[in-house]
């Protein structure tokens, strides 16, 4: 694929050793510029802020494994799945793959040495840092945190006692990290690709940020205007979404799914990208149809936006309108399906190693499939009515969120850990907590879908005795998950500490970044790479499962 000057196997200094400034210790990483050490920056702080909202999920789950009050009363019940949702959303699923992965692999799996605004990528990284503290301080604040859930809905959010002011700033702020981000994806792609490196040789990964990017850009604008808004109506109660004095509350939905349901496709576009880059991996096969599955990412990324308002069928729209948007759902499937069935087609007949990113990535096509189908239920106008605002949707909703984006979080970080660190985990534990942590999703999130099918609400505090068995099944199932999660990071914290030492492509990838030592060294490349060939040909390296057959 590519000609690289310097010997392969001469390891240099890497990035983890050598600074792109002249302060040593905790310093040289708070004021870096250099793309993998703001990587590994967001990396770090995500998986503390995922921490804590997994910690406040277990609550939750702990809450509802019996009717009545369990742990907690209805307010504190509230202010967590508010501060759960708000905390996965804007400060894990969100940012997770662009800013950790993206952010480190990006530049070398284009041949460049850097992001092209490397000082705003630092940046982006503070406003992150800032939007997130700002969410779990105001949970100390008096009066309590946001109870609004993570949606904000008018009336309530501006007519609330609570802390509402500073979860909307928070979101807010978040939304200027991710504008940026999205601002240096697009510039770089466009400018930073190495030479020989056109379109259709870069990686599906590139294509993922790439097309996510322009939903940043061009959709998270509108979140943060809209929040503005509602904080404007608190201040100087100004009547723009509370009825009361004259204001539209349906404006406000709107106004929020245009960002949102974009959104969605922001977190989930990247995770198919890992998909498509780990599947010829450990197929030892081509990707089957790369140009339809790099189309099919700016295919999502486009119709995606078009269809916010099959959040809407319930509050009032016109039938030519429930029409419309429930056609464009069904359309917004077909890039997705594509996707679906070339991966599958790469697979088949494909030499398949049963390494833990394959197999975190076969539990992301299972479980995004189901979150997918059950999407087009909830597209049907007559299967929507009775399932709207049951626990269905959030059934529906973490099937592709967590078992679609979250496993795909997980499969990067088994893909690339080796590349980032330069240390090998154990893979039996990897794959013991994989099937732990699957098996615990499942057990925890499928009761969801029945018990919203016979009419269970969603958030509620409360609920009728008969619901408890599918409660109590999907309670247990959240600590079979925590259990997964616990052996995975601990497997990977063990690894990075005292893991074996890395080769430069331990799973035999053909992409530009195996082509590097482990770690990189602190510009990724002694000179610019020439590209060859195309991103997925393996006709160049050995196999290593071959290797170590013979």
């Amino acid at each position: 694929m590519v000609n690289v000057a310097g010997p392969a196997d001469k390891i240099e200094p890497s990035f983890l050793e050598v600074s792109t400034n002249k302060y040593k210790g905790i310093l040289s990483w708070l004021l870096t510029v250099d793309h993998k050490r703001i990587g590994i920056l967001y990396l770090f702080s995500m998986m503390t802020f995922f921490s804590v909202a997994v910690v406040f999920g277990f609550l939750i789950r702990l809450e509802l494994i019996a009717p009545g009050r369990t742990i907690m009363g209805p307010q504190m019940y509230n202010q967590l799945f508010t501060l759960h949702g708000i905390i996965m959303i804007f400060l894990f699923i969100i940012p997770g793959l662009p800013a950790v992965f993206g952010n480190f692999f990006l530049p070398i799996m284009i041949g460049a040495k850097d992001v092209i605004f490397p000082r705003i990528n630092l940046f982006s990284w503070y406003l992150f840092i800032t939007g997130g503290l700002i969410a779990v301080i105001s949970t100390m604040l008096p009066g309590g945190s946001a109870d609004t859930g993570w949606t904000f809905y008018v009336p309530y959010s501006v007519r609330t006692t609570t802390n509402v002011i500073p979860a909307l700033a928070a979101a807010f702020i978040l939304g200027f990290s991710s504008i940026l981000t999205g601002l240096n994806f697009v510039t770089t792609v466009h400018r930073m690709r190495a030479p020989g490196m056109t379109w259709f040789k870069m990686p599906l990964f590139v294509w993922g940020l790439y097309a996510t990017a322009w939903v940043q850009i061009l959709a998270t604008p509108i979140i943060g205007i809209t929040l503005a808004l509602v904080i404007v109506e608190r201040f100087l109660g100004v009547g723009i979404f509370d009825p009361a004095l004259g204001g539209d509350p349906v404006l406000y939905q709107h106004l929020f799914w245009i960002y949102s349901h974009p959104a969605v496709y922001i977190m989930i576009i990247p995770a198919m990208g890992i998909v498509s880059e780990i599947i010829p991996v450990f197929a030892r096969r081509t990707i089957f149809g790369y140009r339809f599955i790099a189309f099919s990412s700016l295919a999502i990324a486009l119709f995606g936006s078009l269809v916010w308002a099959h959040h809407m069928f319930t509050a009032g729209m016109s039938d030519t309108a429930q029409f419309v948007f429930s056609f464009l759902t069904y359309a917004v499937s077909i890039p997705s399906a594509i996707k679906i069935f070339n991966w599958v087609s790469t697979m088949y007949k494909g030499s398949i190693q049963l390494d833990p990113p394959f197999l975190y990535v076969l539990s992301f096509i299972f479980q995004f499939s189901i979150g997918g189908f059950t999407g087009l239920m909830l597209g049907a106008l007559s299967v929507n009515i009775h399932l709207q605002d049951t626990s269905f949707v959030v059934a529906h909703f973490h099937y592709v969120m967590f078992g679609g984006t979250g496993f795909g979080i997980f499969a990067a970080m088994h893909y690339w850990f080796p590349k980032m660190f330069g240390r090998m985990y154990n893979k039996k534990v990897a794959t013991w907590a994989w099937a732990i942590t699957t098996i615990g999703y499942n057990a925890l999130y499928f009761p969801m879908f029945i018990m919203g099918y016979l009419g269970m609400p969603r958030r509620y505090y409360d609920y009728l005795p008969e619901f408890q068995p599918y409660h109590v099944a999907s309670t247990i199932g959240s600590w079979i998950l925590i259990l997964g999660l616990i052996i995975m990071f601990t497997n990977l914290i063990v690894g990075m500490r005292r893991g074996k030492k890395a080769p430069a492509n331990p799973w035999g990838g053909a992409t530009l970044e195996w082509t590097t030592q482990s770690p990189p060294i602190l510009e990724n490349f002694h000179t610019i790479p020439t590209i060859e060939k195309g991103p997925y040909d393996y006709s160049q390296f050995e196999i290593p499962a071959a290797k170590e057959a013979q």
